[in-house]
C-alpha cells in the first residue's frame, strides 16, 4: 500500500518523513532540481508475526509494511515547480491514501498557526484538479454526442461525472459521495485525489503536543487524525540507547513510536487488513482490505496462486495461540478449507491450493 505525504510550506513535512526514516533523508541539489521523490517502505510492527516466528522458527520472518512517499508542496507553485506539477499530481494519483501534515507550532516567519485553513486551503487544491478533470472529460463527452459516438456506457459516465461536478463545484472532496461498485468502476481510472481516503498528521511543537484538544475534536471530523511532535520524534530516532528514548517518550506521554502510530491510523483509514503465510522457510504478513476474498488475497501473493486457485487451507491465528500449534488446531477441526469468495478476517493464517 503507498501513502502520500503532503503539506503546505513549513508544515513540517520533511522533518515528520526523517521521523520516520529513523534519519535526515540526503538530498542533492540535482535531485531536488528534479524534484525526485523520496520514499520509505514503514514495516507494520505486529506482534502476531513475532508469536508466528516463535511457534515455526523460519528461515525468514517478514513483515508487512507500507510504502510513504514524500511530495513536494505542489500549492506553492515557485520557480521551476510550474512544468512539475503535473508530474507530482500524477504520481500523488498512484496513491492509495494522503496523509496532511498541519502546522501546530511557531515557525521562522511568525505566520499564526491555522490548522484547520490549511487543511482547507489543500482540500480546495485537490478537489481543483479533480474538477478541472471533470469538466475536460464532460467537454470530450459533448464531442463525441455531437458527432453521434454516444454509447450507454459513455452516457452513465456522464451522468455520474455531472453529480460529481456539482459536489466539487460546491466544495466538497468525491469521497463523501456513497457510490455503487458500478460506478466506482466506471470512476476507478481517473484516480480522483479528493476521493483517496485521507489521514491527518497534527506536527506539534513540545509545548503544544498533546494540549490540542480543541483542533482534534474538529480534525477528527474531516478524517482519522494523530499527533506527532515531528521535531522531538526525529531527534528521537536518533538515540541509541533505547531505555533513554523510552524515558523521553514517557516524559513527553508518548506511547509509541512515530511508525507504529502512522501504521495503526494509516490500517484504519485505508480499511487494511492483515492476513499470513507460514511455514519453515517464511513467516509473512500480507495487506488486503476488509472484505476481500481468498482469491484477492492470493492475487497479493502472486498472480498464479489466484488464476489456479484450488480452495485456501485456513485457521484463526487466535486459535493457534489458545491450543499452541497447528497439530492440534487440525485434531479440533479448527482447520478449514474455503473457496474463493471466502471473505477472509483479519488474522487469517492462509496455505493457498492452486493448480496452474
Amino acid at each position: 500500500m503507498k501513502l502520500g505525504l503532503i503539506g503546505v510550506r513549513s508544515c513540517g513535512k520533511t522533518t515528520i518523513f526523517n521521523a520516520l526514516t529513523n534519519g535526515p533523508t540526503p538530498q542533492n541539489s540535482q535531485a531536488k532540481a528534479r524534484h525526485v521523490l523520496n520514499r520509505i517502505f514503514i514495516p507494520v510492527s505486529d506482534s502476531r508475526i513475532d508469536q508466528l516466528a516463535r511457534v515455526y522458527q523460519p528461515k525468514k520472518t517478514t513483515y508487512a509494511s507500507i510504502e510513504l512517499v514524500d511530495f513536494p508542496d505542489f500549492l506553492e507553485k515557485g520557480p521551476g515547480m510550474g512544468e512539475n506539477v503535473a508530474e507530482i499530481v500524477l504520481q500523488m494519483k498512484t496513491t492509495d491514501g494522503l496523509a496532511v501534515v498541519l502546522r501546530n507550532f511557531d515557525n521562522e516567519l511568525g505566520e499564526p498557526i491555522h490548522p484547520l485553513k490549511d487543511l482547507e486551503k489543500i482540500e480546495a487544491e485537490l478537489q481543483l484538479n479533480d474538477l478541472i478533470m471533470v469538466e475536460n472529460r464532460l467537454a470530450r463527452i459533448e464531442w463525441s454526442r455531437q458527432r453521434g459516438k454516444m454509447t450507454s456506457e459513455i452516457e452513465r459516465e456522464e451522468n455520474i461525472l455531472r453529480i460529481l461536478a456539482e459536489h466539487l463545484g460546491n466544495s466538497h472532496p468525491i469521497r463523501e459521495i456513497k457510490l455503487s461498485v458500478e460506478e466506482q468502476k466506471l470512476l476507478r481510472g481517473f484516480q480522483f485525489l479528493s476521493q483517496k481516503p485521507l489521514m491527518i498528521i497534527l506536527n506539534s511543537d513540545e509545548t503544544r503536543f498533546n494540549k490540542s484538544g480543541h483542533f482534534f475534536e474538529q480534525l477528527n471530523l474531516k478524517g482519522n487524525s494523530v499527533e506527532f511532535s515531528g521535531k522531538f520524534e526525529m531527534e528521537l530516532v536518533a538515540l541509541t540507547d533505547i531505555e533513554e528514548a523510552r524515558l523521553f517518550m514517557a516524559d513527553l506521554g508518548i506511547e509509541m513510536s512515530a511508525r507504529e502510530r502512522l501504521t495503526q491510523i494509516a490500517y484504519k483509514t485505508l480499511g487494511l487488513i492483515s492476513f499470513f503465510t507460514v511455514g519453515p522457510d517464511e513467516v509473512r504478513a500480507w495487506t488486503i482490505h476488509q472484505g476481500d476474498t481468498a482469491i484477492e488475497a492470493a492475487r497479493v501473493i502472486h498472480s498464479d496462486l489466484a488464476r489456479g486457485f484450488i480452495r485456501a487451507a485456513c485457521f484463526a491465528y487466535s486459535d493457534l495461540t489458545n491450543l499452541g500449534s497447528e497439530k492440534k488446531i487440525r485434531e479440533k477441526g479448527l482447520l478449514r478449507l474455503e473457496g474463493k469468495d471466502y471473505i477472509v478476517p483479519d488474522g487469517t493464517v492462509m496455505e493457498i491450493k492452486f493448480n496452474v
